[in-house]
């Protein structure tokens, strides 16, 4: 057999299911579209759901894919074994009611026999138990022996989740030879290494209802899945997916840069191996998840790419890798896969720039994160307490990145440890709202919308680039429920006076809301009927739904009807969108080419456009931005459209939208040479009808994304005067003229300086005069010297500058002996409570914060800090006395406690 490579065995396969009649097409992106039900794509068949729910007619009733993949549901144990990862390709072949068993299993047994050149001797097939069609075939047609075909029940194959489409399924599993493992767990369906699954066969041809009904679907489906890196583990003979050609590449990489480590080949516990698998499974993740326009954050998707990168960067540190070396790793993955996915080298620049600013954050992050460690092992040696609660383990985990285990060694090197029972906990509470977050769906992932019950065959064209007027006819239409009503959405024949509904149309003037542009507004007129469209969406596939209510009359499914377009927004929209691509030309020139847009909005009123960078824009970078569009625009550039191929599109030059579905037959959207992007949104016929182009506003909204707001045409002229009557109504205010406003404003500014100076002075002599006679309230508490007083009238910041003031003369007199003070006050009816200790007293068992906790209840506050310095504030007045004299108390417990 020969030793194909990765990249060999992809094209190997998709040429070999184009020579069936399948339509290759390329990998969708890792954003789900229009799937609610996912995060991020899982398996190959995911992004081809609407086709197999019949949402959607697909473009071939044949298709084949090599689709990129990401799995994080067991995060923390990717990596203990060479066995799984976060990111795999899935090679898969399709069938939407066309070829079914006949054709899907002898097509399998051929690939990986004929064309792959497998040992047809050490491949075994499983069927579902009760599938005797599936069994025949394997026993009659490819003519394997009976006691190789091997019936497991239905956990293992049969594949359905919930009520929806369903089916049983053909495993083949590859036996590696006796050299990867030769005990009683080594047999086929066993838990060992050496029967290997490669190739899964799912047939879709039962309807389930959700009560084990089980009825026969009218269209039979095939969904195939191949893992590749499994596929190649088994043809070039290697123990695992870590050692096929391009992940060793990676993996050689990586030991080279941890000083040429080695890395054990199968080697399943040790830490080296551990780390090494994680940093080279995460590395791949994460220049994949980028390349289609994933970004860090918090929350959804972006969570899990913060949370892969900084356990790569953790695991590198643990090899002996310092600096940032993420970026380094994630050229040899672009370098590795660019023949199936030539996005990655197209993004290689941004990619790189969000890795390496991750990387940087990370890094500052877990510093803090550690600084936090240590007030949790302080507060635990102070409590005399040895165990870490598993909240506080959690918090570190999912605010810091710190993985309960290196939290658990750092605490056991002092002598503490962890309750991992309530991390798991935490953790499983998170889990938890993540899915309940997520849409219950069935094994198809179908949202069950009332537009689904429409015929997939009906069909909306758009015709509106044009002109916004047309004549059609309704072929379909629903009533739309408020929200809070009890009732529930449905299809009908007629919508009358006073109804809200969609209308859908054969052909329509109205563009439908899609990449950030807001869809038209307008109204659907007919003989006896008129229907106000407030919104405009794509709905099930092809169809086009003009949202909105009866305003007169009655709409019947059938009447021929005209669409009339609010032109006056229509061109405003136009206006915002058509300046949206000179934004991002001009950014890209003023910042840089990893200037990438990670969102966009456009309606009448302004445009919205969110873009990679990774520190706030310059004074001068926005002048510099808003100049040169302006600039465009006064060119009165031709706005060109032409509809051409994807490939012609990209070599072009056009830019695309990371994460976009892209079909085969693109448009492309010019403007005279400065900017060419693909876009199916409407556009002004020249840039001079864009009038002008001002920014707003320039703000972050996410790590490394920052968003611009800015308003073009009319908005502009009336943004203008709003400020001119602003500007009126503030000299006016102080006697001055817009010309002279800011001298008035910069000698106003002067005697407010001059007065705060005057008042700040004030105060503080009224503070040092009642500090007069405080010094004789000193006491000694367990050889430590207190100071605990009431003050009148001084706010936090005051009592701070004093409390300072106090502890400097205490220390002077106490010696070695500590020094504490607790200050209070109220003003303007709130408690002002503050505590400061030296490092002698904090040394003797005093701690600032707890006093501080204890205290702050008696003014009916709260409030903690740091053993040095803590405040808190309060509502109760009344209680300052007690508060004074329950200090004293307070801290003879904490020295007592102390031992001292």
């Amino acid at each position: 057999m020969q030793n194909y490579g990765v990249n060999e065995l992809r094209e190997m396969f998709l040429s070999f299911f184009e020579e069936k009649g399948c339509l290759r097409m390329n990998s969708f992106s890792l954003v789900p579209h229009n799937d609610n039900s996912l995060l991020i794509i899982n398996s190959g068949m995911a992004p081809l759901k609407p086709y197999f729910t019949g949402q959607e007619i697909p473009p071939r009733r044949r298709v084949t894919t090599c689709q990129k993949c990401i799995r994080t549901g067991d995060l923390e144990n990717v990596g203990k074994t060479a066995r799984h990862g976060t990111f795999f390709e899935m090679l898969g072949n399709f069938s939407f009611g066309d070829y079914f068993k006949k054709e899907a299993i002898p097509w399998a047994w051929e690939f990986l026999t004929e064309r792959v050149g497998l040992d047809p001797e050490r491949l075994y097939p499983s069927v579902y138990e009760r599938d005797d069609e599936a069994y025949r075939i394997w026993r009659d047609d490819i003519h394997i022996p009976e006691e190789r075909i091997y019936k497991f029940g239905k956990a293992d194959n049969f594949w359905e989740h919930g009520s929806g489409p369903c089916g049983p399924c053909s495993e083949i599993y590859y036996d590696r030879g006796a050299k990867y493992g030769d005990g009683p767990e080594d047999v086929m369906g066993g838990e060992g290494d050496r029967f290997m699954e490669v190739w899964n066969i799912v047939f879709t041809q039962f309807n389930n209802d959700g009560n084990e009904n089980y009825t026969d679907l009218s269209q039979k489906n095939i969904d195939t899945g191949m893992g590749l890196e499994r596929l190649a583990v088994a043809v070039q003979d290697v123990g695992s997916i870590f050692d096929v050609d391009t992940v060793k590449a990676l993996r050689d990489h990586v030991c080279r840069l941890a000083g040429g480590v080695q890395y054990e080949a199968g080697g399943e516990t040790g830490e080296t191996d551990v780390s090494i698998r994680i940093v080279v499974d995460h590395i791949r993740s994460a220049t994949f998840m980028i390349s289609d326009g994933i970004m860090p954050s918090n929350e959804g998707r972006g969570y899990v790419l913060r949370r892969i990168i900084r356990r790569a960067v953790r695991h590198g540190r643990k090899l002996g890798i310092g600096g940032s070396f993420l970026p380094e790793l994630a050229c040899t993955v672009i370098a590795g896969s660019r023949d199936g996915y030539p996005e990655l080298e197209e993004k290689k620049d941004f990619i790189l720039n969000v890795i390496r600013q991750e990387e940087e954050k990370f890094e500052k992050t877990f510093e803090q994160g550690l600084a936090i460690l240590g007030e949790m092992e302080a507060a635990l040696a102070q409590s005399g307490a040895k165990l870490l609660s598993g909240e506080d383990a959690f918090r570190l985990y999912d605010t810091y990145g710190f993985p309960v285990d290196s939290t658990k060694e750092i605490l056991e090197e002092h002598g503490f440890t962890v309750d991992e029972d309530g991390f798991r906990r935490a953790m499983q509470v998170q889990k938890e709202t993540a899915r309940k977050a997520r849409r219950v769906s069935n094994y198809m992932g179908a949202d069950a919308t009332v537009y689904e019950e429409l015929d997939p065959a009906l069909h909306s064209e758009f015709i509106g680039y044009d002109r916004t007027s047309a004549e059609s006819e309704i072929i379909a239409m629903a009533a739309l429920c408020p929200e809070d009503s009890d009732e529930e959405n449905a299809l009908t024949k007629a919508l009358s006076d006073g109804q809200t509904g969609a209308v859908i149309t054969a052909e329509t003037p109205f563009y439908a809301t899609m990449g950030g542009q807001i869809g038209d507004r307008g109204v659907i007129e007919t003989a006896g009927g008129l229907f106000e469209v407030r919104e405009t969406l794509h709905v099930a596939g092809s169809k086009i739904a003009h949202i909105g209510r009866v305003v007169r009359g009655m709409l019947r499914e059938g009447d021929r009807v005209l669409l009339r377009v609010d032109e006056e927004s229509r061109m405003a929209t136009c206006r915002n969108h058509s300046a949206t691509h000179l934004l991002q030309k001009a950014l890209r020139e003023v910042l840089g080419t990893h200037v990438e847009q990670a969102g966009s909005y456009q309606d009448a009123d302004r445009t919205r456009f969110d873009f990679s960078h990774f520190r706030p824009m310059t004074g001068d970078e926005l002048r510099r931005v808003e100049e040169m569009v302006n600039e465009e625009i006064g060119k009165g550039l031709a706005v060109r459209t032409e509809v051409m191929s994807l490939d012609k599109a990209k070599k072009s030059g056009a830019m695309a939208l990371f994460g976009e579905k892209y079909g085969d037959e693109v448009r492309v959207v010019r403007m005279g040479g400065f900017s060419t992007e693909l876009c199916g949104g409407t556009h002004v016929s020249n840039t001079s009808q864009i009038g002008q182009f001002k920014i707003l506003s320039e703000n972050g909204v996410a790590a490394g994304v920052r968003r611009i707001e800015a308003i073009t045409g009319d908005n502009v002229r009336r943004y203008y005067e709003a400020m001119e009557e602003k500007l009126l109504a503030a000299a006016e205010l102080v006697k001055a003229t817009p010309d002279t406003l800011a001298d008035h404003i910069r000698k106003l500014q002067e005697e407010l300086r001059a007065a705060r100076a005057e008042n700040e002075s004030l105060k503080s002599r009224q503070a040092k005069e009642q500090l007069g006679g405080v010094m004789d309230q000193v006491q000694e508490i367990g050889g430590v010297r207190l100071l605990s007083a009431a003050l009148q009238e001084v706010d936090m910041n005051g009592l701070r500058e004093m409390g300072d003031q106090l502890r400097a003369k205490l220390e002077a007199e106490a010696g070695q002996s500590g020094a504490v003070v607790v200050l209070v006050s109220s003003k303007e009816g709130k408690v002002s409570l503050m505590a400061m200790a030296d490092d002698a007293a904090v040394a003797r068992g005093a701690h600032a914060g707890n006093l501080v906790k204890e205290l702050a209840g008696l003014v009916g506050g709260g409030g903690g800090g740091r053993p040095g310095m803590a405040q808190a504030g309060g509502k109760n007045p009344a209680g300052i006395p007690e508060t004074v004299r329950r200090a004293a108390q307070a801290l003879e417990s904490q020295i007592h406690g102390n031992g001292s």
